[in-house]
This record gives structure tokens, sequence and C-alpha cells, in this order.
């Protein structure tokens, strides 16, 4: 009997026996719980804390098998362990996404402000693949941003996403009704087309939110003047070159040399470079959970973008989306 065929019988063994005492509860898959921390290189008393933003900026769960904290509240809990950890000198936040809802971005940007202000130690942003929109929106929180050679960025301006679906709810002989208190309780509704002064109220919005954003890029990039910003956010995207030259970063650099600008402004030689991480995650080196984690180019045209407007409602977002 080989070992595979053993390994069945002692099952239908369990099993049976099992169910000849009384129901019993197998637990296949622990729960994450807390981030904990983990040492990725390096050495001495004090700690580079690398942190991780990956994937479209959203404040939804996580759907699947194993339930996930939500990005929001994961870099929350982040944050709130750095903050009570006197041993941290700086963070890096390694940003790769194209951005997402407005909200989020600017909760994420409130987090990482309020940790600096606290704390008083260097906030380095390392772009990697992209960092666009919501993602250049969350780095100007940083006291500077490295970008790589190849890295998108910028894509500074606001987008609604709305769906309508009147052309094919006709196709089907499928009829909506809305009974509302006044004419504009359902403007945005993917049930029946949008009027011209709908539209025009809901450009009033999103020019009210690119100002938002225009304010915190004139904060976050001092040398720039207001009207540079904004010749330069007209939702373009820019090569980490271009960025470089335009003012929108600081400097061109790898993940490992914006480590090292982080202990530099922390004024440490030598320092432990660390992570958080949950349980049953996998991480040997700066580039792991960042790679690891689904987190390029094709995951962003899956269901993450889809899940935040699967709704039907308009969704206002900080997103590059081409």
């Amino acid at each position: 009997m080989d070992k595979i065929q053993q390994l069945l019988m002692a099952l239908a063994v369990f099993s049976l026996t099992g169910f000849q005492q009384g129901c019993i509860t197998v637990n296949l898959i622990e729960p994450p719980g807390p981030v904990k921390e983990f040492q990725l290189a390096g050495s001495g008393d004090g700690k580079i804390l690398l942190l991780d933003l990956s994937g479209v900026i959203s404040s939804q769960d996580k759907d699947g098998l194993i339930p996930q904290s939500n990005m929001l509240a994961t870099f929350k809990e982040e944050l709130t362990r750095a903050s009570k950890d006197e041993k941290i000198k700086a963070v890096v936040v390694r940003i790769n996404s194209p951005g997402g809802t407005v909200n989020a971005s600017d909760i994420l940007y409130h987090e990482l402000k309020t940790f600096k202000a606290e704390r008083k130690i260097p906030v380095i942003a390392s772009m990697m693949d992209v960092a666009a929109s919501g993602g250049y929106y969350l780095a100007m929180a940083a006291d500077a941003i490295l970008v790589h050679p190849s890295t998108v960025t910028g894509s500074i301006g606001v987008i609604m996403l709305t769906v309508n679906a009147k052309g094919l709810m006709e196709k089907v002989g499928v009829e909506a009704n809305a009974i509302t208190s006044g004419p504009r309780k359902d403007m945005g509704s993917p049930f029946r087309t949008m009027t011209a002064e709908e539209r025009a109220i809901f450009q009033s919005v999103i020019d009210s939110f690119y100002h938002r954003f225009l304010a915190v890029v004139q904060e976050g990039r001092p040398n720039l003047s207001a009207d540079q910003i904004k010749q330069l956010a007209d939702g373009r995207i820019y090569s980490g070159e271009q960025a470089k030259a335009a003012g929108l970063v600081d400097d061109i650099g790898y993940l490992d040399e914006a480590i090292e600008l982080a202990k530099k402004r922390a004024g440490v030689a030598e320092a432990r470079i660390v992570t958080y991480r949950r349980h049953g995650e996998y991480q040997n080196n700066i580039y792991s959970r960042l790679l690891g984690n689904g987190s390029g180019l094709s995951s962003w045209a899956n269901m993450d973008l889809l899940s935040i407007v699967r709704g039907g409602s308009p969704q206002f977002m900080y997103l590059w989306m081409p």
C-alpha cells in the first residue's frame, strides 16, 4: 500500500470515528490574525519599515476563501503598530497602484500624514510599476519620492465611473421606475440617460475633487507653482524620467536606493529592514510580497475594478484607467 492509500485510509477511519462519537469540527484554514513583524535584511538596533500598497485603492474587503481586511484597514493597522515601535527610524512606502476611489485615496494620504506628524520620522515613497492618480496622491504625504526609470506616474485628475444600461434593458424588454422625492434624487441612475443639467452637477463635484487634488500636490511639491501644477495636471501620465524633469518626483532610484535614502535621512548607518505580514505569507527579500501578491497590471483589469462599479451607482475616482 503506497503512502497516498495509507493517508486516504487514515482519513476514512478518522471520519468514521468522528461520526460514531458525534459531530466533530476540523479547522482546515487558520484565520490570518494580526500583522507581525518580519525581518528582511540588515542588522543593528534601529529599523527601517517597508510598507506595501499594491492594487486598486478601495475600502472594499477582499473576497475569497479566507477573509482579508481591506486596504485601508490593513494600512491603518500597520501604521498603528509602527507608531508604537520607537526602534523604527524611517518608513519606505512602495506604491504600485493606478489609484482608486477619491475617498479611499484621501484616507490613505491622511493616515500617512498623521503618522508622520506624530512619529516625526522620515517617510520615503518608492514608486514601482505604476503610481498614478490616487497612487501619486498618496505619495504627496512622503518627504521624498523616488521612481524607477520605467515607472508610470502622474494622471493627476478625477474621473467618474458610471454605467448606462438603458439600451440593454430596452432590448430585453425590462423597464425600471424610480419614485423619488425630487427630480435629481436618481441622477446618475444606470437605467436612464443623464441630462445636461445632471452632467453639470456631476462636473461641479468632479471640479471640487480636482481642486482638492491640486492643493495636495501643491503642499507635497512646494517647488512647483500653482500654474505649473495645473499645466501638469491634465490627466496625462509620465515616465519616471519625465516626472523627475517636471518636478513631480525627487529622483530616479530603485527600491534599495529608497531604503538607503531612508537610512540617511534617519541618521543611521546600519538598520534592520523589516516589514509586516500575516500568517501564511512568505517573504524573503524586499520584493517578495509585492511580486507575489498578484498586483501587476493584469490584476487591476479584473474584479477589483469591476466590483467598484458593479453596484451601478456613480463612483468618483482618482484613477488612471486607459
